[in-house]
């Protein structure tokens, strides 16, 4: 089940919308994934992940 609460990223204020109302910066998900062993997008993910520490 997917939570409706979103956490700024800039000022880590928490909201509902999309876009921060204070600053105007973009939310993410108030909380992490929740863990399964048979975690079907984890290769996906951490492929990703590796991908986007080489680029910076």
């Amino acid at each position: 089940m997917r939570t409706l609460l979103l956490k700024c990223a800039q000022c880590q204020g928490y909201t509902l919308r999309a876009t921060c109302p204070k600053c105007g910066a973009a939310t993410v998900m108030a909380m992490p994934a929740k863990y399964s062993p048979e975690d079907r997008y984890g290769e996906y993910r951490r492929r990703l992940k590796a991908e986007l520490k080489e680029g910076a």
